[in-house]
């Protein structure tokens, strides 16, 4: 019988985050700080007028690319926050999730041996999306001492002839890094210089903890060589809902829209109708979750402090990334320990590229609580390592 499978698609690996979770749901009384998800509900208006659309029967198709009123609002919304403005017909598209947003611009973007500069560690889907594009991943490898920003000088160092897209993740999953506007300005040079384009994946733009957030296409001479990624997941707590968007030049969305219409035909409709309340009305709901998830990060850099745990702080996403090189384990065999000797789940940092050796993600998307009792487990079991 001949081989059913396609080459490419068996040489990718499983996501690395999700092993943990599978050990730790069989697992009585464990905690994971391992899933990159709101612990809050989807505020009730939001889902209100969910629940309205359906009652109204608006549960047919909307056209390709979104509802109209869902692409003015989210211009409105990237106007009033940062300063971007684009043409809602042409250069807006609403799609399933962040993640359906990043496949097809790579998709569209990408000839064969084109190369991709992806900075880790970052979030899964970056390269295997480039690698499933037919593009050529070249990985910029971010550092601790620079917080895990991406410099002028890395780019770069990697930059080929062959460099055709930026994948610019900032804040970042899993570092909780942000780039500043100094730091994207001169990321704009080198990428002006150099003609590529840029992939902004700024889903979490809502949750930065310094300065109010930058996109790299609010720059001079950027808007029209960067597609922005954003959505609903992290901001608004509606991962379930499904539900991103695409903005950039009309040249590259009317592309996009095309691999959309053969693939999806379009985003969940009642997501879309709760998605334009979220938009109108949702600012509110948004400060309010990320003034307590400042809380837990703050909380989290404290306990650190006092277990002399060695960790950046971030400034974004809601992740704190500790180094654990003073164990002499990998972070692979740290979090199997921590798991076994704790119960307490926790991402390994080569989850999100080679990169993230002698590091863990802790999420705290968690309540304070469990944030609590997770940390007395973690000192507990490095109290225990530092005596071995």
């Amino acid at each position: 019988m001949r081989d059913p499978l396609n080459k490419t698609i068996v040489g990718i690996q499983p996501s690395g985050i999700r092993k943990f979770f599978d050990i730790v749901n069989e697992m009585k009384d464990a905690i994971s700080l391992g899933v990159g998800e709101p612990d809050f509900d989807t505020p009730w208006h939001i889902r209100d007028e969910g629940i309205y659309s359906l009652e109204k029967g608006k549960t047919h198709y909307t056209s390709n690319a979104g509802l109209k009123e869902l692409k003015i609002e989210v211009n409105q919304f990237l106007n009033r926050r940062y300063g971007l403005s684009y043409d809602y017909e042409h250069e807006i598209m609403i799609t399933v999730g962040g993640s359906e947003a990043i496949d097809i611009a790579m998709r569209v973007m990408l000839d064969p041996g084109d190369e991709v500069l992806i900075p880790q560690p970052s979030y899964v889907s970056y390269l295997p999306c480039a690698v499933l594009a037919n593009g050529v991943p070249v990985v910029i490898e971010l550092k601790a001492e620079n917080e895990f920003r991406l410099t002028p000088e890395e780019l770069e160092a990697a930059i080929t002839p062959k460099t055709k897209l930026l994948v610019l993740p900032f804040p970042n999953n899993p570092t909780g890094a942000v780039m500043e506007k100094s730091d994207l300005e001169k990321i704009a040079e080198v990428v002006k210089k150099h003609d590529i384009f840029v992939l902004s994946d700024e889903i979490y733009s809502e949750l930065t903890y310094l300065d109010k957030h930058v996109s790299i296409a609010s720059l001079p001479g950027m808007r029209e060589r960067t597609v922005v990624i954003n959505g609903f997941s992290k901001s608004h707590a509606m991962t379930g809902w499904r539900l991103g968007y695409a903005c950039g030049p009309r040249v590259i969305l009317e592309q996009m829209l095309k691999v959309h219409q053969y693939a999806i035909m379009c985003a969940p409709t009642t997501s879309q109708y709760a998605a334009v309340e979220a938009l109108r009305n949702g600012d509110e709901d948004v400060a309010a979750m990320r003034e307590e998830y400042d809380g837990r990060r703050r909380y989290l850099m404290h306990r650190f402090r006092e277990m002399g745990l060695e960790c950046f702080e971030p400034f974004g996403a809601f992740y704190v990334f500790p180094c654990i090189k003073e164990f002499g384990m990998s972070s692979e065999e740290f979090a199997t320990e921590l798991l076994n000797a704790q119960k307490l789940a926790v991402v390994p940092g080569t989850a999100f590229g080679d990169c993230g050796e002698g590091f863990i993600r802790i999420s705290y998307a968690y309540s304070l609580d469990n944030l609590k009792k997770a940390m007395d487990r973690m000192e507990a079991f490095i109290r225990e390592l530092r005596k071995g």
